[in-house]
């Protein structure tokens, strides 16, 4: 076994801190992985808190990985010892379903097997996420990462990146669509970079014009304040696409208003509470209502080569691991532009 050092949640809603544990021994088509980044992502505040309910302790969360191979097993054809690779929201999956064959693992029948707070294959045996310093996992789980990127502000692709690109490419985003973006935050921001360089026309659509040089210097061509109700007016029939980040309580209704005859809006945050839709805001323009979960593991690799084209990378600040709390509470503060990622080399301190 590995001994290996991370930062855990012991009880929810307990303060992070520092954890060893074990890894296993790299099988034949495992990589062994010195993680070098991992960004912190909401849904592992909403876990170590248990917010969500099943949370699993003690819970090493993180599922923003980047690191260098420092390991293969004999069996492996994919990677090789100093590759700069990812590991996102998922190690696993049933691999016989029909999503699994797709593609499509993030939707696995079976369901996957998170990178933290699930259980591997066998149904018994916790996996632990990236706040350690290195990780095994399938070579076929594991993500390449472009050379041109810089590692520590890519990690956030693996989570954020792939829960816009997902959406944004399978609704067609590009040019000649309107594209709006509700809500400027960690995810928010990658999805106006990703629309942006597909070549859609972007709208930011948030509480307050605050962000608003921010949005446009991440590539957004309209920036629009959702508290001013004039917003709903002009906006009224505009888009072919929405996204939308947000896990705050908003009218669902009053943005699928925003949407052009056969547009849809795609849900990727999610709120405590659930959502009212009336009727007629879908039937009388034909409009949807749909959502989208992370991505696979082809269209993941497909978003970072994306990414790797047009030089995108989150917006991000680096934090020790010791710090780790601070920056949870910041998180739910919004206080943050755009994702906090944490140097695992501080683990060393």
């Amino acid at each position: 076994m590995i001994i290996t050092k991370g930062y855990s949640a012991n009880i929810a809603k307990a303060p992070l801190s520092p954890f060893t544990f074990e890894r296993r021994n790299p099988k034949p088509n495992d990589v062994l992985i010195d993680i070098k980044y991992c960004g912190i992502c909401h849904s592992d505040i909403h876990q170590a808190r248990d917010e969500w309910g099943g949370s699993i302790f003690p819970m090493v969360p993180g599922h923003e990985i980047v690191g260098i191979v420092s390991a293969v097993g004999n069996s492996v054809t994919k990677y090789k010892i100093g590759d700069k690779v990812g590991v996102g929201c998922f190690v696993d999956s049933c691999r016989n379903c029909e999503a699994c064959k797709s593609g499509l693992e993030q939707y696995c029948s079976e369901g996957m097997s998170g990178t933290y707070n699930s259980k591997e294959r066998d149904g018994k045996t916790p996996t632990y996420g990236g706040y350690s310093d290195k990780i095994v996992v399938d070579e076929n789980y594991v993500l390449r990462i472009p050379e041109n990127l810089s590692l520590d502000a890519t990690a956030p692709l693996l989570c954020a990146g792939i829960t816009l690109y997902s959406p944004l490419a399978h609704w067609n985003a590009g040019p000649g669509k309107k594209v709006a973006i509700i809500g400027l935050g960690g995810l928010g921001h990658m999805g106006v970079k990703i629309a942006h360089a597909m070549g859609a026309e972007v709208t930011i659509l948030s509480q307050s014009l605050a962000k608003s040089e921010d949005g446009k210097r991440l590539g957004a061509d309209h920036f629009y304040a959702t508290s001013d109700r004039k917003t709903f007016s002009k906006l009224s029939g505009y888009f072919d696409l929405i996204i939308n980040t947000v896990s705050a309580d908003i009218d669902w209704n009053s943005y699928l208003s925003l949407l052009k005859l056969n547009g849809t809006m795609v849900v990727v945050g999610v709120p405590e509470k659930q959502v009212p839709v009336g009727a007629f805001s879908l039937i009388g323009g034909r409009r949807s209502l749909a959502g989208s979960l992370i991505g696979g593991i082809k269209e993941t690799q497909d978003m970072l080569d994306f990414c790797g084209k047009h030089n995108i990378t989150s917006d991000i600040e680096l934090i020790p691991i010791q710090k780790v709390n601070d920056a949870y509470e910041r998180v739910i503060k919004s206080d943050v532009r755009y994702r906090f990622v944490i140097d695992m080399e501080s683990l060393k301190n």
